[in-house]
């Protein structure tokens, strides 16, 4: 064992009470069943589980080879509050026998149920520890009180965004018990790869039915005002009607209410409509091929705004049942569903739309983090529950070990030689880099950047770093808004017109950010370089590239078409096109100077050739060092910058020309600004990592 100092195997129990709480279960399930040198495994089914007006769902449990080791009968049928009352009373009445057999070291409960809230009760007086899944969330009924009481009951906590675990922090429980894992059914949909996803379709919905032209529809009651919800749903169903779309509609859950809901789908023929398939129940890994591949979900079932996040699929969120849940760009909100036609006009907004997939709720490695938590838990430690009253500890710790998981993001540079990816931390550290030949076709370069990010993020994971998104830097023209590379330069062949961010969210399931590599340079300047604090700055980017701003109109030609641009005089290929010029003519080696026939010429052999004493690479870099100065004053005249950076390679070699090119040419009312060379070592990296990071930022504050 790791931390907890037992010599036997961790009992854990973990109790289910209905299909949706079982499919978050389900991958820990399979975790704990995964590891049994260190854990004992004990399966209790209570609830909707075996009921048959709700599809007898212990059933999925057994096919998944799990042993269960009692089932309790504990729902007291009824259709109103006090039915609901009853049921808790008739778990508590019959679980303190269970647990008094199983005497389990640790109960997994799960979620806001007010069957888990017996268990909970149960467990808690029993002096039984509880670890709690989803804590600290907000929706927005009565299932949010019951959430938070089993908070307070609840000896650990693992929950699926930041904002919970605030809430949880906010609550006073103990920071160190607290784990930020994600979601565990995350695990499941992140990997859910079924090319054969037709057939599943086919199997609910018919066989003349088309990927994204049907809907799924899952709406419960909601137990504060069941009226409304009830009559919500009717509009629903009519609306659906209205649509003319192929639909699948689940059963409401067991709340108060449901069978007022299944009266109103008998009530308007549902079940035999010719569009509308009503099923109690489908098996988590066909609902979540159902879902990725609908039109549309909705309903108000928490699925919609977490789950379906994963896949960008489009949601409309009914009422109120929701309403405090983080939610992705996916989801439209219709809190006031009162009328038929508000709701048709949703459907006609959000059908067959694609959205970037979210991953507010998990990264996909939610379970090896809560087995590692599970591992570390001291049942040496004292059973009594401690509260963190205020004031609160600014840095929270999240992952087993107390250390605080480095919120991160996938750099990618492409530049005209290399192809680089990094992951990179919110404080600007490159964590770990990875560096390979920039190919020259567009189907291996993207390939190639494809299987370097899933590297990468796979990598992060053992480094325990979290990914919140992607961010490239590349040369050329881009469509930042769309992700779209619109032109590129020469030197990286096949990148116009090219979707970037597409296949990278969907083969990462993060979102992804594109801008060009000039614009990334300055954006890591303004985070973690000298830009930091200014309200207005320029960057210049002395590398391979440096760009097309005329300072000539005799001058060379240029990589563009055009010539005397500012990249003709100054820019890394320039240099070397003049380096290859003076040693074809024998003029560039001077004393201490040597270059191997099996090396080109390059910028490189200029600059050592200058600060040897060569006097026509001095005047070349004179000449370069002018015309870099003369865009900079042009930049002065034009937009009065407070700063100018100059970044890349060749910087340190220019500052000097350029400084005195400024003092000869600029007006005197701009020769004050100062002009400093980054002290950053990978801007474009930094400034891609930035992009995520500063929206990341904005989010959570």
């Amino acid at each position: 064992m790791e931390k907890n100092g037992n010599n036997r195997k961790l009992r854990v129990c973990v109790a289910t009470c209905n299909r949706a709480d079982y499919s978050k279960l389900a991958p820990i399930m399979f975790g704990i069943k995964m590891e049994p040198e260190f854990f004992e495994l004990d399966v209790v089914v209570l609830g909707s589980h075996l009921i048959d007006d709700y599809g007898n769902t212990y059933r999925m449990i057994e096919q998944d080879d799990f042993d269960i080791n009692t089932r309790l009968h504990t729902i007291v049928r009824g259709e109103d509050e006090a039915a609901m009352v009853e049921s808790v009373g008739l778990a508590l009445v019959k679980l303190p026998d269970v647990l008094n057999r199983l005497k389990p070291d640790i109960m997994i409960v799960h979620g806001d149920r007010f069957d888990a809230l017996a268990l909970a009760t149960s467990a808690a007086l029993m002096n039984i520890r509880i670890l709690h899944i989803e804590g600290g969330e907000v929706s927005g009924t009565i299932d949010d009180s019951i959430r938070h009481a089993i908070t307070k009951l609840a000896h650990y906590h693992v929950c699926c965004t930041r904002s919970a675990e605030q809430h949880l922090i906010s609550m006073c429980e103990d920071h160190d018990r607290i784990l930020l894992a994600g979601c565990p059914s995350y695990d499941k949909l992140l990997s859910a790869k079924n090319k054969d996803y037709m057939s599943i379709i086919r199997m609910w919905l018919g066989d003349d039915v088309k990927s994204k032209d049907y809907i799924v529809a899952l709406q419960h009651p909601v137990t504060t005002d069941i009226k409304h919800s009830i009559k919500m749903f009717e509009l629903t169903l009519d609306a659906l009607i209205s649509f003319n779309k192929r639909t699948l509609v689940l059963f409401p859950n067991i709340d108060a209410g449901s069978k007022e809901m299944v009266r109103v789908m008998r009530k308007k023929g549902i079940e035999h409509h010719p569009n509308f398939r009503a099923v109690k129940h489908v098996p988590f890994d066909q609902f979540i091929q159902l879902v990725a591949h609908a039109g549309c979900m909705i309903g108000n079932s928490s699925c919609g705004v977490r789950e379906v996040g994963a896949f960008g699929t489009p949601v409309i969120n009914l009422g109120t049942r929701q309403i405090g849940r983080e939610t992705g760009e996916n989801v439209l909100h219709v809190r006031d569903a009162d009328t038929q036609d508000k709701i048709l006009q949703a459907l006609h907004l959000q059908f067959g739309k694609q959205y970037p997939c979210s991953k507010i709720y998990g990264d996909g490695n939610a379970v090896p983090r809560i087995l590692k938590f599970l591992k570390s838990i001291d049942l040496q430690e004292p059973l009594q529950k401690k509260f963190c009253f205020p004031p609160v500890k600014e840095n929270i710790s999240q992952d087993i070990d107390h250390i605080l998981e480095t919120l991160s993001a996938l750099a990618v540079d492409l530049g005209g030689t290399n192809l680089r990816v990094a992951i990179v931390s919110m404080k600007g550290e490159i964590v770990k880099k990875y560096t390979q030949f920039n190919p020259k076709t567009y189907e291996e370069r993207i390939n190639l950047i494809l299987q370097m990010c899933v590297e990468a993020a796979a990598e992060a994971v053992k480094l325990n770093c979290r990914i919140l998104g992607v961010g490239i830097s590349t040369g050329g023209r881009v469509n930042p808004r769309e992700g779209i590379v619109l032109h590129s330069t020469k030197l990286i062949q096949e990148w116009n017109s090219v979707d970037l961010r597409t296949p990278l969210s969907d083969t990462l399931h993060l979102p992804v950010w594109v801008d060009n590599d000039g614009n990334c340079a300055a954006l890591a300047e303004r985070k973690f370089g000298q830009g930091k604090g200014l309200e207005n700055f320029v960057t210049l980017i002395t590398g391979t590239e440096l760009g097309h701003l005329v300072v000539s109109l005799d001058g060379p030609d240029c990589s563009c078409g055009s010539h005397g641009c500012i990249e003709a005089y100054a820019s890394g290929m320039a240099l070397q096109r003049e380096a290859k010029k003076l040693h074809d003519e024998d003029l560039l080696l001077v004393e201490g100077m040597s270059v191997p026939k099996d090396e080109a010429v390059s910028a490189v052999h200029l600059i050592q050739a200058a600060k040897l004493g060569n006097v026509k690479a001095q005047s070349i870099l004179r000449t370069a060092g002018t015309a870099l100065g003369l865009g900079v004053v042009n930049i002065l005249h034009t937009i009065n910058p407070s700063l100018v950076i100059l970044s890349g390679v060749l910087a340190s070699h220019y500052i000097h020309i350029v400084k005195d090119v400024i003092r000869q040419q600029a007006l005197s009312s701009v020769q004050d600004v100062d002009v400093v060379v980054s002290d950053l070592v990978d801007p474009a990296l930094l400034g891609a990592a930035s992009m995520v990071l500063d929206y990341t930022t904005r989010r959570i504050c």
